[in-house]
Protein backbone atom coordinates (compact mmCIF):
# COMPACT_ATOMS: atom_id res chain seq x y z
CA UNK A 1 0.00 0.00 0.00
CA UNK A 2 1.44 3.33 -0.98
CA UNK A 3 1.55 6.07 1.59
CA UNK A 4 1.13 8.85 -0.97
CA UNK A 5 -2.18 10.57 -1.48
CA UNK A 6 -4.81 11.77 0.97
CA UNK A 7 -6.93 8.63 1.34
CA UNK A 8 -3.98 6.26 1.72
CA UNK A 9 -2.35 8.46 4.36
CA UNK A 10 -5.65 8.81 6.25
CA UNK A 11 -6.20 5.04 6.30
CA UNK A 12 -2.61 4.39 7.33
CA UNK A 13 -2.81 6.96 10.14
CA UNK A 14 -6.07 5.39 11.32
CA UNK A 15 -4.39 1.99 11.48
CA UNK A 16 -1.49 3.43 13.47
CA UNK A 17 -3.90 5.03 15.93
CA UNK A 18 -5.90 1.82 16.36
CA UNK A 19 -2.64 -0.06 16.92
CA UNK A 20 -1.76 2.43 19.66
CA UNK A 21 -5.21 2.21 21.26
CA UNK A 22 -5.43 -1.58 21.03
CA UNK A 23 -1.84 -2.63 21.75
CA UNK A 24 0.51 0.11 23.01
CA UNK A 25 -1.81 1.77 25.54
CA UNK A 26 -2.95 -1.56 27.10
CA UNK A 27 0.74 -2.43 27.57
CA UNK A 28 1.26 0.90 29.35
CA UNK A 29 -1.84 0.19 31.45
CA UNK A 30 -0.41 -3.20 32.42
CA UNK A 31 2.68 -1.32 33.60
CA UNK A 32 0.42 0.82 35.87
CA UNK A 33 0.77 3.88 33.62
CA UNK A 34 -2.48 5.91 33.50
CA UNK A 35 -4.43 5.70 30.24
CA UNK A 36 -4.15 9.45 29.60
CA UNK A 37 -0.37 9.38 29.96
CA UNK A 38 -0.23 6.22 27.83
CA UNK A 39 -1.99 7.94 24.93
CA UNK A 40 0.23 11.03 25.24
CA UNK A 41 3.40 8.90 25.23
CA UNK A 42 2.06 6.97 22.24
CA UNK A 43 1.51 10.29 20.48
CA UNK A 44 5.09 11.34 21.17
CA UNK A 45 6.49 8.00 19.99
CA UNK A 46 4.35 7.70 16.84
CA UNK A 47 4.21 11.38 15.93
CA UNK A 48 6.46 13.59 13.78
CA UNK A 49 8.94 14.12 16.62
CA UNK A 50 9.24 10.40 17.32
CA UNK A 51 9.22 7.65 14.71
CA UNK A 52 8.19 10.22 12.10
CA UNK A 53 11.53 12.01 12.42
CA UNK A 54 13.30 8.86 11.19
CA UNK A 55 11.15 8.31 8.08
CA UNK A 56 13.51 10.22 5.78
CA UNK A 57 16.35 7.83 6.55
CA UNK A 58 14.22 4.70 7.08
CA UNK A 59 11.18 5.03 4.74
CA UNK A 60 9.47 1.88 6.02
CA UNK A 61 8.86 3.63 9.35
CA UNK A 62 6.24 5.75 7.56
CA UNK A 63 3.90 2.81 8.11
CA UNK A 64 4.41 3.10 11.88
CA UNK A 65 3.96 6.82 12.40
CA UNK A 66 1.24 9.45 12.13
CA UNK A 67 1.96 11.36 8.92
CA UNK A 68 -0.70 14.09 9.18
CA UNK A 69 -1.48 14.94 12.82
CA UNK A 70 -3.59 17.90 11.73
CA UNK A 71 -6.04 15.54 10.00
CA UNK A 72 -6.83 13.92 13.36
CA UNK A 73 -7.66 17.22 15.07
CA UNK A 74 -11.41 17.30 14.21
CA UNK A 75 -11.89 13.73 15.44
CA UNK A 76 -9.86 14.45 18.56
CA UNK A 77 -12.10 17.44 19.27
CA UNK A 78 -15.11 15.12 19.12
CA UNK A 79 -13.65 13.12 21.99
CA UNK A 80 -13.55 16.22 24.16
CA UNK A 81 -17.12 17.06 23.14
CA UNK A 82 -18.36 13.58 24.09
CA UNK A 83 -16.55 13.79 27.43
CA UNK A 84 -18.20 17.09 28.33
CA UNK A 85 -21.56 15.94 26.97
CA UNK A 86 -21.53 12.79 29.12
CA UNK A 87 -20.42 14.86 32.10
CA UNK A 88 -23.37 17.19 31.53
CA UNK A 89 -25.71 14.19 31.61
CA UNK A 90 -24.66 13.55 35.20
CA UNK A 91 -25.53 17.08 36.33
CA UNK A 92 -28.77 19.01 36.62
CA UNK A 93 -29.69 22.69 36.62
CA UNK A 94 -29.95 22.57 40.40
CA UNK A 95 -26.42 21.18 40.71
CA UNK A 96 -25.10 23.69 38.18
CA UNK A 97 -26.75 26.60 39.99
CA UNK A 98 -25.19 25.37 43.21
CA UNK A 99 -21.78 25.80 41.52
CA UNK A 100 -22.26 29.53 40.82
CA UNK A 101 -20.00 30.56 43.70
CA UNK A 102 -17.29 28.23 42.45
CA UNK A 103 -17.64 29.30 38.80
CA UNK A 104 -17.70 33.06 39.24
CA UNK A 105 -15.76 33.22 42.50
CA UNK A 106 -13.00 30.63 42.46
CA UNK A 107 -12.92 30.48 38.64
CA UNK A 108 -12.61 34.23 38.14
CA UNK A 109 -10.01 34.64 40.88
CA UNK A 110 -7.91 31.71 39.63
CA UNK A 111 -7.84 32.91 36.03
CA UNK A 112 -7.21 36.57 36.91
CA UNK A 113 -4.42 35.97 39.42
CA UNK A 114 -2.72 33.24 37.37
CA UNK A 115 -2.73 35.33 34.20
CA UNK A 116 -1.49 38.40 36.08
CA UNK A 117 1.36 36.68 37.95
CA UNK A 118 2.56 34.61 34.96
CA UNK A 119 2.28 37.63 32.67
CA UNK A 120 4.24 39.81 35.08
CA UNK A 121 6.93 37.14 35.36
CA UNK A 122 7.22 36.97 31.57
CA UNK A 123 7.41 40.78 31.39
CA UNK A 124 10.14 40.77 34.05
CA UNK A 125 12.19 38.50 31.79
CA UNK A 126 12.13 41.18 29.11
CA UNK A 127 9.18 40.17 26.94
CA UNK A 128 6.94 42.90 25.48
CA UNK A 129 3.79 43.69 27.44
CA UNK A 130 1.22 42.22 24.99
CA UNK A 131 3.31 39.08 24.52
CA UNK A 132 3.64 38.61 28.29
CA UNK A 133 -0.12 39.03 28.77
CA UNK A 134 -0.89 36.47 26.06
CA UNK A 135 1.46 33.95 27.64
CA UNK A 136 -0.14 34.58 31.04
CA UNK A 137 -3.64 34.06 29.64
CA UNK A 138 -2.62 30.93 27.73
CA UNK A 139 -1.01 29.26 30.74
CA UNK A 140 -3.68 30.37 33.22
CA UNK A 141 -6.17 27.92 31.73
CA UNK A 142 -6.31 24.23 32.72
CA UNK A 143 -7.19 21.02 30.91
CA UNK A 144 -10.91 20.28 31.03
CA UNK A 145 -10.44 17.07 29.05
CA UNK A 146 -7.75 15.46 31.20
CA UNK A 147 -8.89 16.68 34.62
CA UNK A 148 -12.54 15.67 34.19
CA UNK A 149 -11.60 12.40 32.50
CA UNK A 150 -9.49 11.58 35.55
CA UNK A 151 -12.35 12.49 37.88
CA UNK A 152 -14.72 10.26 35.91
CA UNK A 153 -12.31 7.32 35.85
CA UNK A 154 -11.91 7.61 39.62
CA UNK A 155 -15.71 8.01 40.04
CA UNK A 156 -15.14 11.31 41.83
CA UNK A 157 -16.81 13.81 39.51
CA UNK A 158 -19.61 14.35 42.04
CA UNK A 159 -17.26 14.83 45.02
CA UNK A 160 -16.23 18.20 46.41
CA UNK A 161 -12.98 18.06 44.43
CA UNK A 162 -14.83 17.12 41.22
CA UNK A 163 -17.38 19.92 41.62
CA UNK A 164 -14.73 22.52 42.43
CA UNK A 165 -12.63 21.49 39.44
CA UNK A 166 -15.62 21.57 37.12
CA UNK A 167 -16.72 24.99 38.35
CA UNK A 168 -13.32 26.57 37.70
CA UNK A 169 -13.01 24.83 34.32
CA UNK A 170 -16.44 26.09 33.25
CA UNK A 171 -15.38 29.66 33.94
CA UNK A 172 -12.22 29.09 31.94
CA UNK A 173 -14.33 27.89 29.01
CA UNK A 174 -16.37 31.08 29.24
CA UNK A 175 -13.17 33.12 29.07
CA UNK A 176 -11.92 31.58 25.83
CA UNK A 177 -13.80 34.06 23.62
CA UNK A 178 -12.59 37.24 25.39
CA UNK A 179 -9.02 35.89 25.46
CA UNK A 180 -9.00 35.13 21.73
CA UNK A 181 -10.45 38.57 21.01
CA UNK A 182 -7.66 40.17 23.02
CA UNK A 183 -5.09 38.07 21.16
CA UNK A 184 -6.54 39.27 17.85
CA UNK A 185 -6.32 42.91 18.95
CA UNK A 186 -2.78 42.46 20.27
CA UNK A 187 -1.74 40.95 16.95
CA UNK A 188 -3.30 43.79 14.96
CA UNK A 189 -2.32 46.59 17.35
CA UNK A 190 -5.99 47.29 18.07
CA UNK A 191 -7.01 50.29 20.13
CA UNK A 192 -9.94 51.32 22.32
CA UNK A 193 -12.48 49.10 20.57
CA UNK A 194 -11.26 46.13 22.62
CA UNK A 195 -13.74 46.59 25.48
CA UNK A 196 -16.64 46.92 23.04
CA UNK A 197 -15.57 43.76 21.21
CA UNK A 198 -15.33 41.80 24.44
CA UNK A 199 -18.75 43.06 25.56
CA UNK A 200 -20.20 42.05 22.20
CA UNK A 201 -18.62 38.60 22.53
CA UNK A 202 -20.09 38.13 26.00
CA UNK A 203 -23.50 39.20 24.71
CA UNK A 204 -23.31 36.75 21.83
CA UNK A 205 -22.19 34.04 24.21
CA UNK A 206 -25.14 34.72 26.50
CA UNK A 207 -27.53 34.55 23.56
CA UNK A 208 -25.99 31.25 22.44
CA UNK A 209 -26.50 29.75 25.90
CA UNK A 210 -30.09 31.02 25.91
CA UNK A 211 -30.76 29.43 22.50
CA UNK A 212 -29.41 26.08 23.71
CA UNK A 213 -31.56 26.32 26.84
CA UNK A 214 -34.74 27.07 24.89
CA UNK A 215 -34.12 24.21 22.45
CA UNK A 216 -33.45 21.82 25.30
CA UNK A 217 -36.38 23.01 27.38
CA UNK A 218 -39.11 23.01 24.74
CA UNK A 219 -37.95 20.89 21.79
CA UNK A 220 -35.35 18.26 22.72
CA UNK A 221 -37.58 15.80 24.60
CA UNK A 222 -40.26 15.86 21.90
CA UNK A 223 -37.79 15.25 19.07
CA UNK A 224 -36.14 12.37 20.92
CA UNK A 225 -39.51 10.77 21.61
CA UNK A 226 -40.38 11.03 17.92
CA UNK A 227 -37.06 9.40 16.95
CA UNK A 228 -37.59 6.61 19.49
CA UNK A 229 -41.15 5.99 18.30
CA UNK A 230 -40.34 5.91 14.60
CA UNK A 231 -36.86 4.46 14.30
CA UNK A 232 -35.35 3.14 17.50
CA UNK A 233 -31.66 3.28 18.42
CA UNK A 234 -30.28 4.18 14.97
CA UNK A 235 -32.27 7.40 14.80
CA UNK A 236 -31.58 8.11 18.46
CA UNK A 237 -27.84 7.83 17.84
CA UNK A 238 -28.05 10.21 14.88
CA UNK A 239 -30.10 12.66 16.93
CA UNK A 240 -27.67 12.44 19.84
CA UNK A 241 -24.73 13.27 17.57
CA UNK A 242 -26.74 16.15 16.10
CA UNK A 243 -27.43 17.43 19.62
CA UNK A 244 -23.78 17.30 20.69
CA UNK A 245 -22.25 18.77 17.55
CA UNK A 246 -25.10 21.24 17.05
CA UNK A 247 -24.83 22.70 20.55
CA UNK A 248 -21.03 22.87 20.19
CA UNK A 249 -21.44 24.69 16.87
CA UNK A 250 -23.81 27.22 18.45
CA UNK A 251 -21.34 28.15 21.19
CA UNK A 252 -18.39 28.10 18.77
CA UNK A 253 -20.13 30.53 16.44
CA UNK A 254 -20.68 32.81 19.42
CA UNK A 255 -16.95 32.72 20.20
CA UNK A 256 -17.26 30.36 23.17
CA UNK A 257 -15.64 26.95 23.43
CA UNK A 258 -17.02 23.88 21.70
CA UNK A 259 -16.77 21.99 24.99
CA UNK A 260 -19.14 24.40 26.74
CA UNK A 261 -21.85 23.77 24.15
CA UNK A 262 -21.46 20.01 24.50
CA UNK A 263 -21.71 20.28 28.29
CA UNK A 264 -24.91 22.32 28.05
CA UNK A 265 -26.38 19.81 25.58
CA UNK A 266 -25.68 17.01 28.04
CA UNK A 267 -27.25 19.05 30.80
CA UNK A 268 -30.44 19.37 28.70
CA UNK A 269 -30.64 15.73 27.69
CA UNK A 270 -29.93 14.66 31.26
CA UNK A 271 -33.37 16.01 32.19
CA UNK A 272 -35.07 13.50 29.86
CA UNK A 273 -35.76 9.76 30.02
CA UNK A 274 -33.15 9.13 27.30
CA UNK A 275 -30.21 9.89 29.60
CA UNK A 276 -29.08 6.34 30.39
CA UNK A 277 -29.43 4.97 26.86
CA UNK A 278 -27.37 7.88 25.55
CA UNK A 279 -24.60 7.20 28.06
CA UNK A 280 -24.36 3.56 26.94
CA UNK A 281 -24.36 4.44 23.23
CA UNK A 282 -21.67 7.15 23.40
CA UNK A 283 -19.22 5.70 25.92
CA UNK A 284 -17.16 3.63 23.40
CA UNK A 285 -16.91 6.56 20.96
CA UNK A 286 -15.86 8.88 23.76
CA UNK A 287 -13.06 6.60 24.90
CA UNK A 288 -11.51 6.16 21.46
CA UNK A 289 -11.86 9.75 20.30
CA UNK A 290 -10.63 11.13 23.61
CA UNK A 291 -7.63 8.83 23.28
CA UNK A 292 -7.01 10.38 19.88
CA UNK A 293 -7.13 13.82 21.50
CA UNK A 294 -4.49 12.83 24.04
CA UNK A 295 -2.34 11.45 21.23
CA UNK A 296 -2.53 14.79 19.41
CA UNK A 297 -1.25 16.44 22.61
CA UNK A 298 1.75 14.09 22.52
CA UNK A 299 2.29 14.67 18.81
CA UNK A 300 2.40 18.40 19.45
CA UNK A 301 5.40 18.14 21.76
CA UNK A 302 8.59 19.21 19.99
CA UNK A 303 11.33 16.96 21.37
CA UNK A 304 14.00 19.12 19.73
CA UNK A 305 13.01 22.02 21.97
CA UNK A 306 13.00 19.73 25.01
CA UNK A 307 16.55 18.58 24.29
CA UNK A 308 18.02 21.89 23.12
CA UNK A 309 16.43 24.06 25.84
CA UNK A 310 16.11 21.56 28.67
CA UNK A 311 17.02 24.07 31.35
CA UNK A 312 14.43 26.61 30.26
CA UNK A 313 11.78 23.91 29.88
CA UNK A 314 12.34 22.44 33.34
CA UNK A 315 12.52 25.85 35.02
CA UNK A 316 9.41 27.09 33.25
CA UNK A 317 7.52 23.88 34.03
CA UNK A 318 8.38 23.97 37.74
CA UNK A 319 7.57 27.68 38.03
CA UNK A 320 4.22 27.18 36.27
CA UNK A 321 3.14 24.32 38.52
CA UNK A 322 4.21 25.99 41.77
CA UNK A 323 2.60 29.33 40.92
CA UNK A 324 -0.70 27.84 39.80
CA UNK A 325 -0.91 25.44 42.74
CA UNK A 326 -0.61 28.36 45.17
CA UNK A 327 -3.02 30.64 43.30
CA UNK A 328 -5.60 27.92 42.60
CA UNK A 329 -5.48 26.86 46.26
CA UNK A 330 -6.21 30.42 47.42
CA UNK A 331 -9.11 30.74 44.97
CA UNK A 332 -10.65 27.37 45.84
CA UNK A 333 -10.17 27.82 49.57
CA UNK A 334 -11.90 31.20 49.52
CA UNK A 335 -14.86 30.27 47.33
CA UNK A 336 -15.16 26.54 46.80
CA UNK A 337 -14.03 23.99 49.34
CA UNK A 338 -12.32 23.08 52.59
CA UNK A 339 -8.55 23.05 52.89
CA UNK A 340 -7.86 19.38 51.96
CA UNK A 341 -10.18 19.51 48.94
CA UNK A 342 -8.77 22.88 47.89
CA UNK A 343 -5.26 21.41 47.97
CA UNK A 344 -6.23 18.48 45.76
CA UNK A 345 -8.16 20.71 43.35
CA UNK A 346 -5.26 23.14 43.04
CA UNK A 347 -2.88 20.33 42.07
CA UNK A 348 -5.27 19.20 39.33
CA UNK A 349 -5.71 22.73 37.97
CA UNK A 350 -2.03 23.72 38.09
CA UNK A 351 -0.98 22.26 34.69
CA UNK A 352 -1.91 24.11 31.51
CA UNK A 353 -4.72 23.05 29.20
CA UNK A 354 -5.58 22.36 25.58
CA UNK A 355 -6.64 25.97 24.95
CA UNK A 356 -3.05 27.09 25.49
CA UNK A 357 -2.23 25.63 22.06
CA UNK A 358 -5.19 27.44 20.47
CA UNK A 359 -4.19 30.79 21.99
CA UNK A 360 -0.52 30.38 21.08
CA UNK A 361 -1.41 29.37 17.52
CA UNK A 362 -3.61 32.45 17.09
CA UNK A 363 -0.94 34.71 18.56
CA UNK A 364 1.78 33.21 16.36
CA UNK A 365 -0.36 33.55 13.23
CA UNK A 366 -0.95 37.22 14.03
CA UNK A 367 2.69 37.92 14.81
CA UNK A 368 2.10 38.71 18.49
CA UNK A 369 4.50 35.93 19.56
CA UNK A 370 7.63 34.70 17.82
CA UNK A 371 7.33 31.05 16.64
CA UNK A 372 10.38 29.97 18.67
CA UNK A 373 8.94 31.39 21.88
CA UNK A 374 5.51 29.93 21.14
CA UNK A 375 7.12 26.53 20.62
CA UNK A 376 8.87 26.72 23.98
CA UNK A 377 5.66 27.72 25.79
CA UNK A 378 3.72 24.97 23.99
CA UNK A 379 6.25 22.35 25.14
CA UNK A 380 5.97 23.57 28.75
CA UNK A 381 2.17 23.46 28.50
CA UNK A 382 2.18 20.01 26.93
CA UNK A 383 4.57 18.51 29.47
CA UNK A 384 2.49 19.95 32.32
CA UNK A 385 -0.59 18.22 30.89
CA UNK A 386 1.27 14.91 30.84
CA UNK A 387 1.89 15.39 34.56
CA UNK A 388 -1.78 15.86 35.50
CA UNK A 389 -2.31 12.25 36.71
CA UNK A 390 0.85 12.51 38.82
CA UNK A 391 -0.20 15.94 40.12
CA UNK A 392 -3.61 14.53 41.01
CA UNK A 393 -2.02 11.69 42.91
CA UNK A 394 0.30 14.07 44.77
CA UNK A 395 -2.50 16.45 45.67
CA UNK A 396 -4.65 13.60 46.92
CA UNK A 397 -1.79 12.26 49.06
CA UNK A 398 -1.15 15.68 50.64
CA UNK A 399 -4.88 16.22 51.21
CA UNK A 400 -5.04 12.83 52.91
CA UNK A 401 -2.26 13.83 55.30
CA UNK A 402 -4.16 17.01 56.15
CA UNK A 403 -7.40 15.15 56.89
CA UNK A 404 -7.56 13.82 60.44
CA UNK A 405 -8.51 10.15 60.50
CA UNK A 406 -12.11 9.47 61.40
CA UNK A 407 -12.22 7.13 64.33
CA UNK A 408 -14.98 4.59 64.19
CA UNK A 409 -17.16 4.67 67.30
CA UNK A 410 -16.77 1.72 69.59
CA UNK A 411 -19.60 -0.71 70.10
CA UNK A 412 -21.68 0.30 73.07
CA UNK A 413 -23.37 -2.04 75.53
CA UNK A 414 -26.69 -3.28 74.13
CA UNK A 415 -26.80 -6.63 75.91
CA UNK A 416 -30.01 -5.67 77.71
CA UNK A 417 -31.75 -4.37 74.58
CA UNK A 418 -34.77 -6.36 73.37
CA UNK A 419 -36.89 -6.49 70.22
CA UNK A 420 -34.29 -4.88 67.97
CA UNK A 421 -32.75 -5.98 64.65
CA UNK A 422 -29.05 -6.78 64.34
CA UNK A 423 -27.72 -6.12 60.81
CA UNK A 424 -24.30 -7.50 59.87
CA UNK A 425 -22.88 -5.40 57.03
CA UNK A 426 -23.85 -1.76 56.55
CA UNK A 427 -23.13 -1.22 52.87
CA UNK A 428 -25.77 -0.30 50.30
CA UNK A 429 -27.91 -3.38 50.97
CA UNK A 430 -27.66 -3.08 54.74
CA UNK A 431 -28.55 0.60 54.66
CA UNK A 432 -31.52 0.00 52.36
CA UNK A 433 -32.90 -2.61 54.78
CA UNK A 434 -32.24 -0.33 57.75
CA UNK A 435 -34.12 2.59 56.16
CA UNK A 436 -37.21 0.47 55.54
CA UNK A 437 -37.19 -1.10 59.02
CA UNK A 438 -36.62 2.26 60.70
CA UNK A 439 -39.63 3.69 58.87
CA UNK A 440 -41.66 0.99 60.62
CA UNK A 441 -40.21 2.02 64.00
CA UNK A 442 -37.83 -0.91 64.31
CA UNK A 443 -34.70 -0.31 66.35
CA UNK A 444 -31.47 -1.11 64.49
CA UNK A 445 -28.02 -2.09 65.73
CA UNK A 446 -25.61 -2.55 62.80
CA UNK A 447 -22.16 -4.16 62.77
CA UNK A 448 -19.66 -3.27 60.05
CA UNK A 449 -15.96 -4.09 59.51
CA UNK A 450 -15.19 -1.01 57.38
CA UNK A 451 -14.25 1.91 59.65
CA UNK A 452 -15.15 4.54 57.05
CA UNK A 453 -18.66 3.15 56.58
CA UNK A 454 -19.07 3.07 60.34
CA UNK A 455 -18.05 6.73 60.65
CA UNK A 456 -20.36 7.85 57.86
CA UNK A 457 -23.26 5.80 59.22
CA UNK A 458 -22.73 7.16 62.72
CA UNK A 459 -22.70 10.72 61.38
CA UNK A 460 -26.06 10.00 59.72
CA UNK A 461 -27.55 8.97 63.03
CA UNK A 462 -27.39 5.18 62.80
CA UNK A 463 -26.38 2.84 65.62
CA UNK A 464 -23.61 1.30 63.54
CA UNK A 465 -20.41 0.09 65.12
CA UNK A 466 -17.09 -1.42 64.16
CA UNK A 467 -17.22 -5.14 64.80
CA UNK A 468 -17.11 -8.61 63.26
CA UNK A 469 -20.50 -10.31 63.59
CA UNK A 470 -18.89 -13.74 63.49
CA UNK A 471 -17.46 -13.20 66.98
CA UNK A 472 -19.66 -14.28 69.86
CA UNK A 473 -18.59 -11.48 72.20
CA UNK A 474 -19.43 -8.84 69.58
CA UNK A 475 -22.89 -10.32 69.07
CA UNK A 476 -23.48 -10.35 72.82
CA UNK A 477 -22.63 -6.64 73.09
CA UNK A 478 -24.98 -5.97 70.16
CA UNK A 479 -27.80 -7.57 72.17
CA UNK A 480 -28.04 -10.98 70.54
CA UNK A 481 -29.97 -12.43 73.52
CA UNK A 482 -32.86 -10.03 73.05
CA UNK A 483 -32.73 -9.44 69.27
CA UNK A 484 -35.94 -10.07 67.36
CA UNK A 485 -34.16 -10.65 64.07
CA UNK A 486 -30.69 -11.05 62.53
CA UNK A 487 -29.85 -9.89 59.00
CA UNK A 488 -26.60 -10.74 57.17
CA UNK A 489 -25.86 -8.60 54.07
CA UNK A 490 -22.10 -9.06 53.53
CA UNK A 491 -21.19 -10.33 50.04
CA UNK A 492 -18.13 -12.38 51.08
CA UNK A 493 -19.35 -16.02 51.22
CA UNK A 494 -16.95 -17.35 53.93
CA UNK A 495 -17.57 -14.32 56.17
CA UNK A 496 -21.34 -14.54 55.72
CA UNK A 497 -21.33 -18.25 56.59
CA UNK A 498 -19.28 -17.65 59.75
CA UNK A 499 -21.66 -14.88 60.82
CA UNK A 500 -24.73 -17.06 60.33
CA UNK A 501 -23.18 -19.90 62.35
CA UNK A 502 -22.26 -17.50 65.17
CA UNK A 503 -25.77 -16.04 65.24
CA UNK A 504 -27.38 -19.45 65.26
CA UNK A 505 -25.09 -20.56 68.07
CA UNK A 506 -26.02 -17.46 70.06
CA UNK A 507 -29.77 -17.82 69.45
CA UNK A 508 -31.36 -21.08 68.33
CA UNK A 509 -34.86 -19.54 68.15
CA UNK A 510 -34.22 -16.24 66.33
CA UNK A 511 -34.89 -15.83 62.60
CA UNK A 512 -31.79 -15.15 60.50
CA UNK A 513 -32.19 -13.57 57.04
CA UNK A 514 -29.14 -13.65 54.80
CA UNK A 515 -28.01 -12.44 51.39
CA UNK A 516 -26.33 -14.91 49.03
CA UNK A 517 -24.50 -14.51 45.75
CA UNK A 518 -26.05 -17.56 44.04
CA UNK A 519 -27.87 -20.83 44.72
CA UNK A 520 -24.76 -22.65 45.94
CA UNK A 521 -23.97 -19.89 48.40
CA UNK A 522 -27.62 -19.88 49.50
CA UNK A 523 -27.43 -23.61 50.21
CA UNK A 524 -24.33 -23.11 52.37
CA UNK A 525 -26.02 -20.36 54.39
CA UNK A 526 -29.15 -22.45 54.92
CA UNK A 527 -26.98 -25.30 56.12
CA UNK A 528 -25.19 -22.91 58.49
CA UNK A 529 -28.50 -22.05 60.13
CA UNK A 530 -30.08 -19.22 58.14
CA UNK A 531 -33.87 -19.13 58.24
CA UNK A 532 -34.32 -17.50 54.84
CA UNK A 533 -31.80 -16.65 52.13
CA UNK A 534 -32.11 -14.20 49.25
CA UNK A 535 -29.79 -15.12 46.33
CA UNK A 536 -28.76 -12.01 44.37
CA UNK A 537 -28.53 -13.97 41.12
CA UNK A 538 -32.07 -15.36 41.45
CA UNK A 539 -33.60 -11.98 42.26
CA UNK A 540 -31.75 -10.28 39.41
CA UNK A 541 -32.97 -12.96 36.99
CA UNK A 542 -36.55 -12.63 38.23
CA UNK A 543 -36.53 -8.85 37.86
CA UNK A 544 -35.20 -9.08 34.29
CA UNK A 545 -37.75 -11.78 33.47
CA UNK A 546 -40.54 -9.57 34.84
CA UNK A 547 -39.43 -6.71 32.62
CA UNK A 548 -39.23 -9.05 29.62
CA UNK A 549 -42.81 -10.23 30.19
CA UNK A 550 -44.01 -6.62 30.36
CA UNK A 551 -42.25 -5.91 27.06
CA UNK A 552 -44.16 -8.86 25.54
CA UNK A 553 -47.43 -7.25 26.57
CA UNK A 554 -48.30 -9.05 29.82
CA UNK A 555 -50.22 -6.91 32.31
CA UNK A 556 -48.61 -6.06 35.66
CA UNK A 557 -50.84 -8.34 37.75
CA UNK A 558 -50.10 -11.39 35.58
CA UNK A 559 -46.39 -10.65 35.71
CA UNK A 560 -46.48 -10.44 39.51
CA UNK A 561 -48.26 -13.79 39.77
CA UNK A 562 -45.87 -15.55 37.38
CA UNK A 563 -42.78 -14.14 39.06
CA UNK A 564 -44.10 -14.96 42.54
CA UNK A 565 -44.69 -18.58 41.52
CA UNK A 566 -41.24 -18.85 39.96
CA UNK A 567 -39.65 -17.23 43.01
CA UNK A 568 -41.14 -19.88 45.28
CA UNK A 569 -39.90 -22.59 42.92
CA UNK A 570 -36.36 -21.19 42.89
CA UNK A 571 -36.23 -20.91 46.67
CA UNK A 572 -37.55 -24.47 47.09
CA UNK A 573 -34.83 -25.67 44.74
CA UNK A 574 -32.20 -23.83 46.79
CA UNK A 575 -33.58 -25.34 50.01
CA UNK A 576 -33.65 -28.82 48.46
CA UNK A 577 -30.03 -28.56 47.35
CA UNK A 578 -29.15 -27.60 50.93
CA UNK A 579 -30.94 -30.66 52.31
CA UNK A 580 -29.06 -32.98 49.98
Amino acid sequence: MAVHGGNEILIKDALVFLFAAGVIVPVFRALKIPVVVGFVIAGVLLGPAGVGSLVENIPILAYFSISEPEAAAPFAELGVLFLLFLLGLEFSFEKLWALRRVVFGAGALQVATSAAVIGFAAYAFGLPGPTAIIIGLALALSSTAIVMQQMIEERRAATEVGRSSLGVLLFQDLMVAPILIFVGFAASDGDGALSAAIFEALLEGGLAILVIYLIGRFLLRRVFRLAAWSGGRDFLMALTLLTVVGAAAITANAGLSLALGAFLAGLMLGETEFKHQTEVDLEPFKGLLLGLFFMTVGMGLDLNIVSSQAGAVVAGLMALLVLKVVLAFIACRLFASKTPSAVETSFLLAPAGEFAFVILAAATAGGAIEPELAGLIAVIAGLSMVLIPLMGWGGRAIAGLMTPPKLAPELGEFSDLEGHVVIAGFGRVGQAIAHILRDEDAEIVALERDAMRVSHGHEDGWKVYLGDASRTEILERAGSRGAALFVVTVDDPPSAERMVRAMRAARMDAPILARAGDSDHAAQLLEAGATFVIPDAIEAGLQIAARALEEFGYDSETVRDLIAADRMSEYRRAAASSAT
